[in-house]
């Protein structure tokens, strides 16, 4: 037992950064990414793959003091899939107890159900061109509120029509506002954009921010 809660205390941590919030609702903020190490996933188009493997072990303490170096109020918990981990819940909790705004970004793979409801979960629904797309849990859009944001990164046009219709099949614009965002150099924006005003789509299109200001690199 002594071993198991030890365990539970401790999180393999990839990456603790100060940046913009690039996606989401709080697109432009300054925020404080908590990136986690491991994956159950293998999206074709995933762009933090070095998160896969490696890190350092962090007591929730550590993590939580290394949060505090920095003059925001808005955190956001990332991967790999952070639920992955079984810490992640503590942490969370924790977060939203020091009066943090709290974000968690998650594929939907991983049941949701145990997560603090202060937490806003933005939940990423896998499309066939991800390849990994049987993944998607549908129980957790029953546990998802108007707060929370679901996500969907478009590759193509087959990738366009199929969330179209997964959203219509599982009438998730009645559930939270829906993202529609294109696979960084796979899916020209503007393209996704012509197609989200022809079909006037009820969804918010976004793009990556911090990879135009940045690129695509770590600890941006």
């Amino acid at each position: 037992m002594a071993k198991q809660s030890e365990q539970a205390a401790r999180l393999k941590i990839t990456e603790i950064f100060y940046s913009l919030q690039g996606e989401a609702r709080n697109v432009g903020l300054p925020t404080v990414f908590v990136r986690l190490t491991g994956c159950p996933l293998r999206c074709a188009y995933c762009d933090t793959a070095y998160a896969f493997t490696g890190g350092e072990w962090m007591d929730t303490a550590s993590i939580m003091d290394e949060v505090k170096r920095y003059k925001t109020t808005h955190i956001t918990v990332t991967g790999g899939e952070p639920l992955a981990q079984k810490g992640c819940i503590e942490l969370l909790k924790q977060l939203c107890d020091a009066g943090y705004d709290v974000t968690l970004e998650t594929s939907g793979a991983i049941l949701l159900d145990s997560i603090d409801e202060r937490v806003i979960k933005i939940l990423d629904v896998k499309t066939p061109a991800s390849n990994e797309d049987s993944k998607n849990k549908f129980e957790n859009f029953s546990l998802l509120t108007a707060e929370d944001q679901i996500k969907f990164v478009i590759c193509d046009e087959k990738d366009y029509l199929w969330s179209k219709q997964f959203i219509e099949q599982h009438q998730l614009g009645d559930i939270c506002e829906i993202l529609f965002s294109p696979s960084h150099d796979q899916l020209d924006s503007t393209v996704l954009a012509d197609w989200v005003l022809r079909d006037q789509l009820k969804v918010r299109f976004q793009v990556q921010l911090h990879k135009y200001l940045w690129g695509d690199k770590p600890g941006v």
